[in-house]
């Protein structure tokens, strides 16, 4: 099987959003659904801006941006999950998928800096 980051971040970003459409909306919701969203498909775009990058550093940037907004959605993640339990069980789901993206931004952000020094 092909390993498509570009593709998993997509798929990524396209799951979180049919989940907003599915989530009751009220005061709470709407500000978290709006920042997770924000957060969630930033790393796709920046992820696919890196693949495009004009220089090493370029890259870089993007990449270190990814693992920042991918941080950033697991807190959203977080907080949606407190503000709607009874959609716990889709929501760990999302959080462990947004874990493992950690993860896999961590190693990247790890070896660029190792190759720096």
């Amino acid at each position: 099987m092909k390993y498509d980051l570009e593709e998993r971040t997509r798929k990524f970003s396209k799951e979180i959003i049919g989940l907003a459409k599915k989530i009751g909306r009220n005061k709470i919701n709407e500000s978290i659904i709006s920042q997770l969203i924000r957060s969630a498909t930033s790393v796709g775009a920046n992820y696919c801006e890196a693949n495009g990058a004009s220089s090493k550093k370029d890259f870089n940037n993007k990449i270190f941006i990814c693992r920042k907004e991918i941080q950033e959605t697991k807190y959203w993640i977080e907080m949606l999950a407190e503000s709607n339990p009874e959609e716990k069980e889709i929501l760990k789901i999302l959080w462990k998928e947004a874990h493992e993206l950690t993860l896999i931004f961590n190693k990247i952000s790890t070896t660029i800096r190792e190759k720096q020094n």
